[in-house]
């Protein structure tokens, strides 16, 4: 996501990627991996910490803490999240099917 690395992006994710914001915006993979590529959105630095893995089956839980710095629409930021992941395996690899994020207050 620091890169913006489109094709790793897009390797990475399922078709069917719901991505949750804090703010409640709801992007679907296309949204996602274009705002990042195009710089609407972009992560300077990200932190994940305090990571909790829960596996069952072809799915994983990835509870963590995210931190970091932003800068969206030209606006910074210093994101302080709670983020659940949820990823699936598909054709032998691991990708991200939903997220959701909401803020530490």
């Amino acid at each position: 996501m620091i890169d913006a690395d489109g094709k790793a992006l897009d390797e990475l994710t399922s078709d069917k990627l719901s991505y949750g914001h804090s703010n409640l915006r709801i992007e679907d993979k296309q949204a996602f991996i274009r705002k990042l590529v195009s710089g609407e959105s972009d992560f300077l630095s990200m932190e994940l910490s305090e990571k909790l893995v829960t596996l069952s089956g072809r799915t994983a839980l990835l509870r963590c803490k995210l931190t970091g710095e932003t800068m969206d629409d030209g606006k910074p930021g210093q994101p302080r999240l709670h983020v659940l992941m949820v990823w699936q395996k598909e054709g032998g690899r691991w990708r991200l099917l939903a997220r959701q994020a909401v803020k530490i207050l």
